[in-house]
């Protein structure tokens, strides 16, 4: 049976903030990589205040989150990030980004590190194919906020081996995850649903059926949501929202997953949603205001 004591995760960005808090709340050593070192800073910072928060509100002891928060050390170097039992992609969505990581990290791994992307749309497959590793490589596929979502997705690509797949299952259990084994197919499955959800929700916008706050409400209070879509889509990153639309538009050659116009010039426009302070609401006052 593979051992994981140690962790990497490579981004520092949300999610790979998020996943290295989760990771270390399940008692792991994490170092934590980016190829920007002030985006770690930035990381560790925002995983302290979150801890902070959790202590606060009476959710956990002080020194748990002490205990949480030093088990997490930056990384300067792809030879500390390489020797880690297991590494952990969280860069942009964007595949060749993913697959220049790997290329770039791949001399410097140990011979039995386990390698992951989490990745929410790209083929697990095409990202091994880059590494000296498939058969040890898989997709772990964390929802975002990390450390408070249950579940992670488990992709296997074409050459990962049993082994590998037990070890990631084992390993998202220990964080107190619920796993759920997806086929390596566009998107998988939460983003294969939910994705298409937003973009049609988008369109609806476009189409002039309901303005912004009418859909929201009508999908929470209609369909039991607990975001309406477009909210939701400002929470994803509008960027990160195109992107899956466009990897389903590309391996499907389906036409109902055409990227609404709408978002496309969002997204053009540099309206990304809360982390650029403007999508479809505006959230440079105390409370979000609707765009549209």
């Amino acid at each position: 049976m593979i051992t994981i004591r140690t962790v990497a995760v490579v981004g520092a960005g949300q999610m790979g903030a998020g996943i290295a808090h989760a990771v270390a709340l399940g008692g792991y050593e994490v170092r934590l990589y980016d190829v920007a070192p002030s985006r770690v800073a930035e990381a560790q910072g925002a995983i302290a205040a979150s801890l902070a928060r959790q202590v606060g509100r009476g959710l956990m002891a002080q020194s748990a989150a002490d205990a949480a928060l030093a088990r997490i050390r930056p990384s300067a170097d792809l030879a500390e990030v390489g020797s880690a039992d297991l590494v952990i992609e969280a860069a942009v969505e964007d595949e060749a980004v993913k697959k220049a990581v790997f290329v770039e990290l791949t001399p410097f791994l140990g011979p039995d590190t386990l390698l992951s992307s989490n990745t929410s749309s790209i083929s697990i497959t095409r990202l091994a194919s880059v590494t000296d590793r498939p058969e040890r490589f898989i997709g772990l596929h964390f929802m975002k906020p990390a450390p408070v979502m249950k579940l992670v997705e488990i992709v296997r690509g074409i050459a990962t081996s049993a082994e590998t797949y037990e070890a990631a299952v084992a390993f998202a259990e220990s964080l107190g995850k619920t796993t759920t084994e997806a086929e390596d197919f566009p998107a998988f499955i939460v983003n294969r649903i939910l994705v298409p959800m937003i973009n049609e929700a988008i369109y609806t916008l476009y189409e002039g059926v309901g303005n912004v706050a009418s859909i929201d409400k009508a999908l929470k209070l209609g369909a039991n949501h607990p975001m309406g879509p477009l909210e939701l889509a400002d929470f994803m990153g509008l960027d990160v929202v195109l992107a899956i639309m466009n990897v389903l538009y590309d391996g499907l050659a389906d036409s109902k997953y055409r990227p609404c116009p709408l978002l496309v010039k969002y997204v053009e426009a540099g309206w990304l949603g809360r982390k650029s302070g403007r999508g479809f609401y505006d959230y440079s006052g105390e409370t979000p205001v609707p765009t549209r």
